[in-house]
């Protein structure tokens, strides 16, 4: 009876399990599978909602003389529109059309 106590006391301090006591888990191996179908059903999703998108722009559903929200830009794109802007006056204000470089 000692031995067995001594061993129940050495699984209870000892919290690190057997080699033989570890092995893989179903639990994680179905929740990997559940993820796998979530990305599937996700991306036929899209691509639905994108053909869709499509075929209502070539049957004319949208109008396409409705102006957009001119949107200001920013960050990289503000910069990269100064630029151009500043290159378009340097073209106008040079007689020979070539900027001065």
């Amino acid at each position: 009876m000692s031995d067995a106590v001594l061993q129940l006391i050495t699984l209870a301090v000892d919290g690190t399990p057997q080699d033989e006591d570890v092995v893989a888990g179903w639990t994680a191996f179905g929740l990997f599978g559940l993820l796998i179908l979530a990305v599937a059903f996700l991306g036929f999703s899209l691509t639905k909602r994108l053909k869709n998108a499509a075929r209502s722009a070539e049957e004319g559903r949208y109008d396409p003389s409705d102006p957009k929200p001119e949107r200001q830009a920013r960050g990289l794109a503000a910069a990269r529109q100064l630029r151009e802007q500043a290159e378009r006056n340097d073209v106008q204000d040079d007689p020979d059309g070539h900027p001065d470089r």
